[in-house]
Order: C-alpha cells, then structure tokens, then sequence
C-alpha cells in the first residue's frame, strides 16, 4: 500500500468520527513520585498535628456530636472540634481501596483506585459558552444538550455534577430538573448535589425509582459519586455536612475535597497546602466512617496556588502538576482511591486553554488518579461550562486512553522478518507486517487535522476550536436517547411534580 493509500483510509476513518467504544481504564505504570518517603511521613505528621491542635471547625449539630460519640473533644462554644492521630487513622482504615460505582446501563459499570481511572464530565459552571452564542448564563436547555453529550462521548464515564447551572429554573427546585434530565437522556453513572439534605435525599429518592431498588441494594451496589468541599481552611459547614451524611448513611462514595489555594486559602508553599489538604480529607473520611464504617471514601485534592499579582486562582501551573502527583502519594499512603481534576484558567477555548489542561492531565494521570473530576468542559477558572472545550477535552482524554495501552513488545511486533524483507533503504508501506497492523498500530485522532497547508486550507481552514464546534453540532443531531420504561419515567415525573409543588410552598 502506498502512503497516499494509507493517509486516504486514515482520513476516511477520521471523517466518520469514530472513537474507541465505551470501556474501563486501568494505568499500568509505576506513578511518578515527586515526595520521598520522609517527605511524605513529614506531611503525614505535620497534618495530624494540625488535627490534633487546631482542630477543624464544624458548623453543624449532627457532625459534631457524632464527633463526640466517636471519643473526639468537641468544644461547642467554638465549634473546634480536635481529633487524635490514633483514632483518625483507625477510622481512615476502614474505606475500601476500590470504589465502583454503577449506570443503568449494566456495561457502564466503572471502578476507582488501585489503578482503575474513572472520567467525568465539567460540573457546577454558572456560565456556559460556544462559538455562535457566545458566553452567557446557563439555562436547563444547555444543561440537557451537556448531559446528551455526555452520554455520546464514551471516554467520560460519568456525569459531571450538573455541568451548567440550569440559571432560568428556580433555586429551590432546579436541582430536581437535573435530576431528571440524568435519569432520562444518560445510562452512565451521575453525580448529584450535595450541599444540604433535600439535594441527597430527592436524589437517593429519585435513584430508587429509577433502578426498581430499596436503600440497602443502593448501599450494596452504589449508584452515586459524591463530590463536594470543605471551606479552606479548616471549615465544615452545615449544608455540605448534611449532604455528606446523608449520603453516608446511604453507603455512596464520597469525596470531600479541600479547596486548598496556595498562598490564600492555604499556606504560600506547596508543602503547607499540602498537609493542610490532607489534615481535612483525612478529618472528613474519619467523619463518614463514623457514620458508616466501610463507606466508600475517595481522597480529594485541589491544590494550587494563587496569582499572587490578583489573587485569583491559578490552574494548569507546573506547581499544580506537582500538587497532583504529591497528592496521589498522599492518598496511597491511606489506600484510598484519589480525585484530580483537568483544569485551566483560560478565557476561551485556545492554546492555553490546551497546554494548562494537559498539564493538569498529565499530573492527575502520572500521579495515579482514580478519578479525573472535571474531566471535559472547564475553562475560565470553572466559571463557564465551553462546548468546544468538552469535545477538545475528550480527544485529549482519549490520548490518555491509548497511552495507558503502553508498549507490546514481541517477536511478531518486533517484526524481524520485515525489517530482513525491506532491508537497507527501502519502506516499510508495503510489507505484510505492515498491511497487518496499520488500521490499528496508531492512535487515530477525531479533531486533530493531520493533513498538509492546501488539503487544510481547501477545507475552510478550520482550527480546533472550529471543528468542535462543528463537531458537537452534529454529535446532537445523532443522539439517541437511552430507553427508559415508561412506567419509571412517569414514577419520576410524578415525583418531580410532587416535590416542586412542596418546596415551592416552602
């Protein structure tokens, strides 16, 4: 076969948008470790301090007291609640060191830890952008064309968490439509609100409809990714207590996760947010433990630093790659499954968007993530849920994918007999080795343009950002929703119904 012959078919491959189907991710390499085993004992101990002396303040009645029950002092005129090392630690060791979590599409069952890697899609955004309609607030209708998207691109694994703020719905009730939408345009796993109890309850509710299930076969086989945070530094608020113990007692992984800025929110050294960090996930795990011993708990992380010229977040920098890696030692030092995120701070869709992304990527995946939280469509610091960034997200999630493949070496790869075939100075195009392998030897790009300046330029000149913008245009045209029964969607409907009608009375 001729070169022209072989780019022809690559190209024809990647006109028809193929992507590799719907499957779970497992690393096979060692995970790069940036702290040294003292550093991380220092760390270790530096966090168990912060516990024990300062303490982390709770605002939340329940929390506490269970706390209290747990043998931890309390001090209910400050809230300070302070933990000995011995009793978190012992708490720690009961949370499992693999988590699943399952879809109703029983082939969308993922795992977490142990170098199982589970991708979501961007969640919480107020804003949400694309090329024709520019930046503006979020609404239920672009929320819902998110979750179809979701639910197209098989390299994220589960909903990302509301992946834009639904801002036209009340605030009372909009959770519910969200709700909704995930139960009927998507058969991944999603992931619901957290901060307070009505936002876990409707969804625990609203679960049980849907899989036909009670709460104890919702505890035994979660269906749920809990995501939430602290406020850093050293604060647990009632709503987002409520949230975690409510979901707790339900037996659905839960990652709580300190917002730990670098020179804000958290001392100005890596080290400092990093023990800071650890001293909260670790107090937040030994909190759920408490409440069910054996709860899925995953290790959260968001350290990074700070602009120090405004203050504003920084994401993507070289010290958030190492903060990834630094933390996923930290989680293994536990055995817990561990949360990184694929983030920026970009305005738009660009180039920096790209390289401040792959920086995240590459730290969350050489550190060993179980869980890529905000895995596809974040941009402007978390502001704005972008369209185009999903499906430019998606293709470098999908590289990640094929890297995790690594290296098949063996005589029929090595291919001796082809190398003696075509000898000094000749190709390779033609050999039967070749004709073999090459539909699958390479990694074939959907968004990437790999052809030459006049074939591009003949094409409309298009850049990334213009081809995912046409590219998600048409992913909608061929969504198919996922089969619901009908009984259950009108169970669910109802339900919904219902609960508008009592929180909008209250």
């Amino acid at each position: 076969m001729s070169r022209r012959a072989v780019r022809r078919s690559r190209e024809a491959r990647k006109a028809g948008g193929e992507r590799p189907a719907y499957r779970q991710l497992r690393n096979p390499f060692a995970p790069i470790e940036v702290l040294s085993a003292d550093q991380i004992e220092h760390i270790h101990l530096a966090s168990l301090s912060i516990l024990e002396k300062t303490g982390i303040r709770i605002i939340d009645t329940e929390s506490r007291g269970i706390l209290r029950e747990g043998g931890f002092d309390v001090d209910e005129d400050s809230h300070q609640v302070r933990l000995d090392r011995d009793g978190v630690l012992e708490l720690v060791s009961k949370a499992p060191s693999r988590v699943s979590v399952r879809g109703r599409n029983p082939a969308k069952r993922v795992m977490m830890g142990e170098g199982y890697v589970a991708f979501t899609a961007v969640g919480g955004p107020p804003f949400v952008s694309d090329l024709e309609g520019g930046r503006r607030p979020g609404n239920i209708a672009d929320l819902r064309d998110f979750i179809r998207l979701t639910q197209m691109l098989d390299i994220i694994h589960i909903e990302g968490g509301c992946s834009v703020e639904p801002t036209d719905l009340p605030v009372s009730t909009r959770h519910l439509d969200f709700y909704l939408a995930c139960c009927q345009l998507t058969d991944k796993p999603w992931k619901p609100l957290s901060i307070g109890v009505d936002h876990a309850r409707d969804a625990l509710e609203m679960a049980k409809i849907l899989y036909g299930e009670d709460d104890s076969a919702l505890a035994a086989d979660p269906v749920f990714f809990i995501n939430t945070n602290t406020n850093t530094p050293l604060v647990l608020d009632q709503e987002i207590a409520q949230g975690v113990l409510t979901f707790a007692r339900a037996g659905q992984p839960i990652c709580v996760t300190p917002f730990a800025l670098a020179g804000a929110m958290a001392p100005v050294t890596m080290a400092g947010a990093l023990a800071l960090q650890n001293a909260e996930t670790l107090a937040a795990c030994a909190l759920v433990q408490l409440v069910r011993p054996g709860c899925p708990y995953v290790y959260g992380s968001f350290t990074c630093n700070v602009d120090m010229r405004t203050g504003s977040p920084a994401f993507g920098t070289p010290e958030y790659t190492l903060g990834a890696q630094a933390s996923g030692q930290m989680a293994r030092r536990y055995n817990l499954p561990w949360r990184s995120s694929n983030v920026n701070t970009s305005n738009a869709p660009d180039a920096q968007a790209a390289y401040e992304s792959q920086m995240s990527l590459w730290g969350a995946m050489t550190g060993h993530v179980s869980v890529l939280n905000q895995g596809a469509g974040w941009l402007e610091g978390g502001l704005v849920a972008s369209f185009e960034k999903l499906l430019i997200d998606a293709e470098m999630l999908e590289m990640m994918a094929a890297w995790t493949k690594g290296l098949e070496v063996n005589s029929e790869t090595i291919g001796l007999d082809a190398i003696a075939e075509v000898g000094p100075g000749g190709h390779f195009f033609g050999t039967k080795h070749t004709l073999e392998r090459y539909e699958n030897a390479f990694y074939s790009p959907v968004l990437s343009d790999w052809s030459n300046f006049e074939s591009w330029q003949e094409r409309g000149s298009l850049d990334v950002t213009m081809r995912a913008h046409r590219a998600w245009k048409e992913m909608l045209t061929q969504y198919q929703q996922p089969e619901l029964d009908a009984a259950v969607n009108e169970a669910l409907e109802d339900y919904v119904k219902r609960r508008k009608e009592k929180l909008g009375k209250g």
